[in-house]
């Protein structure tokens, strides 16, 4: 029978790096871990950085990298092509992953793969169009979002509602009104809203974009027609 090898473990990486740092032997390593010589002379040749010499994190990276065997969807064309067909109709891979597995009765491919599919494909070719396929169109993973508050306490000129005038609180006064822009999960979608608070009259338009330019002229442009009294859709 042959000898079983078993890999080594973060832990035992760490104490050849620490021996090692002691001034030990690649023997005395070994006995100390009750490990061939030729085991650790091995780890360390081929897991050690040029700059940074032996380092546990390191070769642990180094180890995982050479079992990886790429993503499944790169080894199977098939299911390639039925995810990416899904994709393209707008379904997020939540979607898709409980959709193969109900219709195969079985788990095929879980949406955590799928994410890590495209986000490879951006990060391998730097095509940034692939993060049209995912609902928010990040070519990051992660949020946006900043730490210690809201990015909307940035903004220039800005007026919290606390601070509106009395008079437009009660919805009794006409000529009050309050504006929203709605975004969606699909990358481009906007929609403006205008609303009178005593009329309740709602005033909608899908700008280009969300830039600050355009939806300031989409205001001025329901204001103006608030005054000539043409409550057309905009």
């Amino acid at each position: 029978m042959g000898r079983r090898y078993d890999q080594l473990s973060l832990e035992q990486r760490c104490e050849i790096a620490r021996l090692q740092a002691d001034g030990r032997s690649v023997r005395q390593i070994a006995a100390a871990l009750d490990r061939s010589p030729s085991t650790i002379s091995r780890e360390i040749t081929r897991n050690q950085g040029r700059q940074v010499g032996y380092k546990p994190s390191y070769a642990e990276e180094q180890t995982r990298a050479r079992r990886w065997s790429g993503s499944r969807l790169e080894r199977e064309p098939g299911l390639r092509r039925a995810v990416m067909e899904r994709l393209a109709r707008g379904w997020s891979p939540e979607q898709i992953a409980g959709r193969l597995a109900r219709e195969t009765g079985r788990k095929v491919i879980s949406y955590e793969s799928i994410y890590r599919f495209v986000h490879a494909q951006i990060a391998r070719t730097k095509d940034y169009s692939w993060r049209h396929y995912l609902p928010r169109g990040k070519s990051k993973r992660g949020f946006r979002g900043r730490k210690g508050g809201s990015s909307a306490n940035l903004i220039e000129g800005r007026v919290s509602l606390a601070e509106r005038p009395p008079d437009a609180a009660d919805r009794k006064t006409p000529g009050h009104w309050e504006a929203d822009l709605m975004l969606f999960s699909r990358y481009g979608q906007a929609v403006l809203t205008v609303h009178e608070r005593t009329s309740r009259l709602l005033l909608a338009v899908r700008p280009i974009n969300k830039a600050a330019r355009g939806v300031a002229r989409h205001l001025v442009r329901a204001g103006l027609k608030k005054k000539l009294s043409d409550f057309r859709q905009l």
